[in-house]
């Protein structure tokens, strides 16, 4: 009798592990297949500092190294922001504090820095947060000092400023990012940044800046109007499918893409998933109306939508709904990241692998899965490998 209740007692544990199971890995949980998928160098993790350009951007030139020479570089995130910093100063300087002085940048920043001033590998320089007693990037004290400094001297009532508060800021961004080098070795050789940044096997003019908006002609270029272009950079204009044409393009000739776009919408999620959410087609799901959805706390959409997982119904994107949403400021500049892959879930629905700076984080360590639908509604403008481009689209845009 005791074994009977023994063997009773173990088959119901083993069914109720089974339950919990099933009920920790719902059916709507999506399931992926890779099509296509780059190479790309290691997760890094911005912590707390608005730097995701600064991070994305470095990835992709990281993996644009990768596709040209085999080499698996780790480019240094400190020494961009330390030249961004001091030439975005000085801008706001020149401009008597009518701009903005802020953490973000775009890809250009990136660019520029290459361009003007080289690069070093991680190693040249203070590991992020070290000289301040952090394990990581933390600029809060940072730019509480930062900001405060540019803002008195580009609002000084002087007729005259001088050049001395140049070494102040250039003191203070040492002092949390540390100081850039002139000379450092590498592997056993000796360089500057910029016989550094020639040394990566790559072509500094190959890279353009890719949009898509109405306000301005197709197939010619402009700068995009957000706060962190502050470099006014050009981006050709596409229509939104050429635009993802480019972009399947790339993945699919080997080729990665800076991405820069919008993630606060609800349908970006912590966990590693991105969805393009149809408001008035999940609601309905939901048995409510669209009032009370809009009335649903945050934690409660995030449930609801969490529950239909891979199911959840998509916009379908459109031209018009990207202009409307950019004019109204519902299509915000948030956030850099890497788009290296392709996959689809157990639905056919199709997704790309997109690697973020937020450490490893979320159930696919670091990666996160944005549906086309969700890029297509809420990308900002990237920048490419002009190679990359289908030659019809180049073409078209004279390059």
């Amino acid at each position: 009798m005791k074994k009977i209740l023994s063997l009773a007692l173990v088959a119901m544990l083993a069914i109720g592990a089974q339950a919990q199971d099933k009920e920790q890995k719902p059916d709507n949980k999506p399931v992926f297949t890779t099509i296509k998928q780059n190479p790309i160098t290691s997760v890094k993790d911005q912590n707390r500092s608005g730097t995701c350009w600064d991070y994305s951007t470095l990835s992709f030139f990281e993996a644009e190294i990768l596709k040209a020479t085999g080499r698996d570089m780790d480019l240094c995130e400190s020494f961009v922001a330390n030249k961004t910093y001091m030439e975005r100063a000085i801008q706001v300087v020149r401009y008597h504090g009518d701009c903005q002085f802020a953490q973000g940048g775009s890809a250009e920043d990136v660019l520029a820095t290459l361009k003007t001033h080289g690069i070093c590998p991680e190693d040249a320089m203070p590991f992020p947060g070290s000289l301040y007693g952090d394990s990581l990037n933390n600029f809060n004290e940072f730019f509480s000092v930062l900001e405060p400094y540019v803002a008195a001297v580009a609002k000084s009532s002087s007729k005259k400023i001088s050049n001395q508060w140049k070494v102040g800021l250039q003191g203070i961004l040492d002092a949390y990012l540390g100081e850039c080098p002139k000379e450092f070795t590498y592997e056993g050789k000796k360089y500057t940044p910029k016989s550094f940044v020639e040394s990566l096997g790559l072509n500094l003019d190959d890279y353009v800046s890719i949009t898509s908006y109405t306000h301005h002609p197709f197939y010619t270029t402009f700068a995009v109007e957000v706060q962190d272009n502050w470099r006014f950079p050009q981006s050709y204009n596409l229509p939104m499918d050429e635009m993802m044409a480019v972009i399947d393009n790339a993945i699919e000739q080997g080729y990665t893409v800076a991405w820069g776009g919008d993630v606060s919408e609800e349908g970006f999620t912590r966990t590693g998933l991105a969805y393009a959410i149809d408001t008035k087609a999940t609601e309905s799901l939901a048995g409510s109306d669209m009032a009370k959805w809009l009335k649903m706390t945050a934690a409660k959409k995030k449930n609801l939508i969490d529950s239909l997982g891979c199911t959840v119904p998509e916009i379908v994107p459109t031209q018009e709904m990207r202009q409307e949403r950019f004019d109204n400021w519902e299509l915000t500049d948030d956030h850099g990241m890497l788009i290296y892959g392709v996959a689809k879930d157990q639905n056919g629905r199709e997704y790309y692998m997109v690697k973020n700076s937020w450490g490893e984080t979320g159930d696919y360590k670091g990666t996160w899965y944005m549906t086309k639908a969700f890029i297509a509604a809420n990308t900002m403008d990237f920048l490419i490998n002009k190679n990359a481009i289908p030659k019809q689209i180049r073409k078209k845009l004279g390059i």
